[in-house]
């Protein structure tokens, strides 16, 4: 059924068209490619102008702008602004500091101020330049979709000296979007429950490249930001209509999809359709050499070479969720992967290390290598188009929760509850990923709501969490698998380097640094296993060799951290758990 569909002219054509201004500056969502042929149609008419990107307007700055060659330092006094986070306008320059690695850039705070935020630059050069800039960044106050005051990125224009807001199609095709699926009639006269859909299909076409930054896997994409925007802010929309608080992953109003292309036009069409249920034909690669994620029918297959005895549950849309137990006599593990299906080092590093594991006399664990299926083919659905965009619609089930959320016992989270029952495991290895590259939600305030701590890229890291009472357990864990994680060749130095601009664009990481990795070790009762070790490496969207070291350091964690509990001394689950637990499988807790 179609919800919503429309087409919008583009921004900056009609400027060109309708403009009489003797001088002309804009602010539009477009890229760097389309603001320049506008400046020279605005030109040829007679119009002296400076199109400019309402997105990462410092950045782009630099790029299109600020004279680089013989700059030596630059010093940013960054606006803070009372309707935003202190570090916002900060946060909004990254990646700076690696893209001019000869340049020093010193960052500050200013003032606090209810005004249009603008950049104030000092730009010193080798010749003895000393020049001051400023770099203004269009904002406007509103409230979002999830009924919160926001300050956001928005269109703007000069024109003949006089500012003012300028309506971008960017802007107007979310905003209109977003409108007519709100304000749909999703429930009927005996039926308002969820989930409200099977899939809420948005597709949307812009004309608007991606720009790679020349550093890591840094771009500029107004296209990803702007599936981005649609996912989270459904499911912040749901949220409040459900009454949840926003950012509850209990909520299933069923699989969000944003499909967001580049073509000639501004364009979305608003659709609801059954659930997606074919599978996307994908490459074979070597486990050993993995550059990119696997597919679905190769995980099955090197699932099965383990051996041990397989278990199943069903997906809500009817995929399978395979595990194998191999049983011995060391003490059980569960090793989990694809929880969240677009972080997708996950399943090859698992299976990596279960391969290895599988040879070990005695050795007592569980596998599933892949617990949300239906989130991993809408992954392979999205990639299709675009590889290089995390795609957070697929980091959820076909129902739109989270399956650490769902109540027990429901469709993938019965696999869990199967390896629990073979394995009386007391450790849960759960492997996970996140952006490899910036994440930004710029119509709704630029940082992603609830996900402020993953917004930037920090390295890899770990998070122990422990029931009370396994404090000393946890501990003597974490140092363990940090300290085999140093012989990983190259982690420490890619943790050096990401962590050290991570801190120049957004302050501290708020983790604990143990044997050099970043570490967050906490009490907590959400588990039903005394000790869940998480992993985070940022692997959303990469490939080749970045790929196949993710993979490494996943495989390596999951080795590291099951030999250091089966050495881990017996009087520490004694202290735990009132028994010694030194040798053999433990009762299950």
């Amino acid at each position: 059924m179609i919800l919503f569909d429309k087409r919008y002219p583009a921004t900056l054509d009609t400027l060109v068209e309708a403009s009489t201004a003797a001088t002309l500056e804009t602010w539009t969502f477009d890229d760097r490619a389309t603001r320049h042929r506008a400046e020279e149609a605005l030109a040829s008419r007679g119009i002296t102008a400076r199109c400019r990107s309402a997105y990462k307007p410092l950045v782009c700055a630099f790029r299109e702008e600020i004279t680089t060659e013989g700059l030596t330092r630059v010093e940013v006094n960054y606006p803070r602004h009372p309707d935003a986070p202190a570090s916002r306008f900060l946060l909004e320059s990254y990646p700076l500091a690696a893209l001019y690695p000869g340049v020093g850039f010193q960052f500050a705070a200013g003032e606090m101020c209810d005004e249009l935020p603008v950049y104030r630059l000092r730009l010193r050069y080798a010749d003895g330049r000393d020049e001051p800039m400023d770099v203004l960044a269009p904002n406007r106050r509103h409230v979002d979709f999830a009924d919160e005051p926001a300050l956001s990125p928005c269109g703007w224009q000069i024109v003949d000296g006089a500012g003012g807001a300028l309506t971008t199609a960017y802007e107007q095709l979310f905003v209109e979007a977003m409108t007519a699926i709100r304000g749909a009639a999703w429930s009927t006269q005996d039926r308002d429950q969820e989930p409200y859909f099977e899939e809420l299909n948005i597709t949307a076409t812009l004309p608007i490249a991606d720009e790679a930054l020349g550093y890591a896997d840094e771009v500029l994409s107004l296209r990803e930001a702007l599936h981005e925007e649609f996912y989270f802010s459904l499911l912040e929309v749901f949220q409040r209509r459900s009454g949840r608080p926003l950012g509850d992953r209990h909520l299933q109003p069923g699989q969000i999809v944003p499909e967001i292309r580049l073509g000639n036009g501004y364009g979305v069409t608003v659709t609801t359709r059954g659930y997606h249920r074919e599978s996307i034909a994908a490459p074979r690669e070597s486990l050993d050499a993995v550059t990119r994620p696997l597919a679905p029918r190769q995980i099955a297959e090197e699932l099965e070479s383990l051996g041990g005895t397989p278990f199943y549950a069903t997906s809500v849309a009817g995929r399978r969720v395979e595990g194998r137990y191999v049983a011995g006599s060391d003490r059980g593990v569960i090793i989990s992967a694809g929880q969240h299906a677009n972080e997708t080092s996950s399943p090859a590093g698992t299976l990596q290390a279960a391969g290895l594991l599988a040879q070990r006399e005695g050795a007592h664990f569980s596998l599933c290598p892949l617990e949300n299926p239906d989130g991993y083919a809408l992954h392979q659905r999205l990639v299709a188009d675009n590889p290089c965009h995390m795609h957070h619609a697929a980091r959820y089930t076909a129902l739109g929760d989270d399956l650490e959320y769902r109540e027990a016992g429901e469709h993938e989270t019965a696999i869990r509850l199967e390896a629990e029952r073979l394995t009386g495991a007391r450790l849960h290895l759960n492997l996970h990923g996140y952006p490899a590259h910036e994440w930004t939600r710029p119509l709704s305030g630029y940082v992603p709501r609830g996900f402020e701590m993953w917004t930037l890229p920090k390295g890899f890291f770990l998070i122990l969490r422990h029931e009370p009472g396994w404090a000393d357990a946890s501990r003597w864990l974490i140092e363990a698998v940090t300290l085999a994680l140093g012989e990983v060749p190259g982690l420490r130095a890619f943790n050096d380097r990401q962590i050290a601009l991570f801190e120049t664009h957004a302050g501290e990481t708020g983790l604990e640094m143990i044997n050099g990795f970043p570490c967050l070790v906490a009490e907590d009762d959400r588990h039903r296993i005394p000790l869940t070790l998480i992993t985070e490496y940022p692997d959303e969207t990469v490939y080749g060799d970045a790929f196949a070291a993710a993979a490494t350091a996943q495989r390596a964690t999951v080795l590291a951290a099951y030999e250091a509990y089966q050495r881990m001394p017996g009087h520490l689950f004694a202290d735990s758990c009132g028994s010694d637990a030194s040798a053999g499988r433990p009762a299950a807790g």
